[in-house]
């Protein structure tokens, strides 16, 4: 579903990227980790087709990037730490913005179903600026998954939010994996990658240093394979 080859970016005279390759299969969860500027963010925005890369090859679902990007866009589903939603609309008019840009059909109905999935069916008919960081992530995940896309990209979804929101956003990345879609999660946060995901791997200084099936890796085992990856 999302297969990277040889990935390079640029920034100036400074590499960031510096020849990923990366394969994701359908319906699979990779949990993409590393530390600060080691090309993260880069390389999701890059998948999301909202930057070229230098050099290399993307391709989702057989659509390669940056030139069928916009074929490539009805497949994915993005959410960041910046919720990206409009404070003076509400929840359901947010969502109706959306579907209208995606050409949802039945909106009314999907973004019904959307609201319960995200729990926010009771407060569909509020301002959006009144919500919690909390309440703006599920939100913000739900205009992401209401064009039922094959390819969700997440990148650092945590930040920022409490211990209830969090655990909140758990089970819904969790909900979301298990329809089957593809998940690229980027995160800062060892316990919830292995958490969450099928498969984890570390990016550091621009490269793919580990990639493995998340089952039966302990926390303290890849905690300690992460600090000498990425401090080593």
């Amino acid at each position: 579903m999302i297969e990277i080859r040889s990935l390079t970016k640029n920034f100036g005279l400074k590499p960031v990227l510096r020849g990923v390759d990366l394969t994701i299969q359908p319906g699979e969860f990779l949990a993409l980790v590393g530390p600060n500027g080691a090309g993260k963010t880069t390389l999701l925005r890059i998948v999301a087709s909202l930057a070229r890369p230098t050099f290399g090859r993307v391709r989702l679902n057989g659509f390669e990037l940056p030139s069928q990007a916009d074929a490539a866009r009805h497949l994915l589903g993005v959410v960041s730490h910046h919720p990206l939603l409009y404070g003076d609309l509400t929840a359901e008019e947010n969502l109706h913005f959306y579907g209208e840009m995606y050409s949802v059909s039945n909106s009314q109905r999907r973004i019904a179903e959307v609201l319960e999935q995200v729990g926010l069916s009771k407060r569909r008919g509020d301002l959006v600026r009144t919500f919690s960081r909390g309440m703006a992530q599920r939100l913000a995940i739900g205009r992401a998954i209401l064009h039922s896309p094959q390819i969700m990209l997440f990148d650092e979804p945590h930040t920022g939010l409490d211990q209830d929101a969090s655990a909140m956003l758990d089970h819904i990345l969790k909900t979301v994996a298990a329809q089957g879609r593809t998940v690229l999660m980027i995160s800062h946060d060892l316990p919830h990658a292995l958490a969450l995901a099928d498969r984890v791997a570390v990016l550091s200084r621009g490269k793919i240093a580990y990639d493995a099936p998340t089952p039966g890796l302990t926390p303290f085992e890849f905690a300690r394979t992460y600090e000498t990856l990425t401090n080593g």
